[in-house]
């Protein structure tokens, strides 16, 4: 498998009036998932990080299922699905073992907090990349 799998709790709080969960938290989800999956490539150094940071510039969710809550997390799975010199779009599908839920993208920019710029990825960041990289 070329993805990485983040076991996502439910909160009860995530739940509307019919005990469905919000639709906005499916965005959370994947957010969650993501920055999961990126921590060992960021740098400690809030100073590098600065310099070495990621911004969202698009996000989409298509919505196939109505989740419950339920005391059981709900897996993201998230993968890359291209990826170019300075950004990359992550999949993610939002499912059990019987149920997809959701389906989402996120175009990512690599970014310099400091410089107010987009930046080039590193050979460790796409070496990274193509670990997740496949179907």
């Amino acid at each position: 498998m070329h993805h990485y799998t983040y076991p996502c709790p439910l909160r009860w709080s995530d739940a509307d009036a019919y005990g469905h969960v919000n639709n906005a938290l499916f965005l959370r989800y994947m957010e969650e998932a993501r920055t999961r999956m990126f921590q060992e490539i960021l740098p400690a150094d809030e100073a590098q990080r600065r310099q070495k940071a990621f911004v969202v510039s698009r996000a989409a969710v298509v919505y196939r299922a109505a989740l419950r809550y339920r005391e059981d997390p709900v897996d993201v799975h998230v993968r890359v699905a291209q990826h170019r010199a300075a950004s990359f779009e992550l999949a993610y599908e939002i499912r059990d073992a019987e149920q997809l839920y959701a389906e989402g993208t996120t175009a990512i920019t690599a970014y310099d907090l400091e410089d107010g710029q987009p930046r080039r990825l590193t050979e460790a960041e796409l070496a990274f990349l193509a670990r997740y990289t496949g179907s």
